[in-house]
């Protein structure tokens, strides 16, 4: 597995970006919505990763620095050639390990609570996250799911 940083100018990475977002705003009521655009995840606070297998993009995820320890991971996706196939915990694997150089002590996410997205939360879980209380900016929401993982 091969991974680059950054590289929102490569045109599959773009192509899978643009899924994710568009996918993810059809299923998710407004206002409970929280996934960024490409400009949303170029801003400082986030480091962003395109994983390659084969030199064909398996997958993509993003850590946002919430203080210096705690970090949330965004825009997770695996390539629908890669779906079913383990990859997802590989995806999620790379990103635990980065997360642990940068000095993060603690990994939350958001995702939502509705049957689109039960491989996510089961995938979130087997990796060890547990439900938790909203964190940073976000507030109790019925269509919001809040996990986090100490390292």
């Amino acid at each position: 597995m091969k991974s680059v940083e950054g590289n929102f100018d490569n045109s599959e990475v773009n192509k899978l970006l643009l899924k994710h977002f568009n996918e993810l705003r059809s299923v998710s009521p407004a206002g409970s919505t929280h996934v960024l655009d490409i400009e949303g995840l170029k801003v400082k606070s986030i480091k962003f990763w395109s994983l390659w297998e084969n030199n064909q993009l398996m997958g993509c995820g993003a850590l946002k620095f919430l203080e210096m320890d705690h970090g949330e991971f965004k825009s997770i996706r695996v390539a629908d050639e890669f779906r079913k196939k383990g990859y997802g915990i590989k995806i999620i694997s790379y990103l635990i390990a980065e997360a642990k150089k940068l000095g993060i002590k603690k990994l939350s996410i958001e995702t939502g609570t509705g049957e689109f997205f039960i491989p996510a939360r089961k995938l979130f879980k087997a990796c060890g996250f547990e439900k938790c209380d909203p964190f940073s900016h976000y507030k109790e929401d019925p269509n919001s799911c809040y996990m986090s993982l100490k390292l």
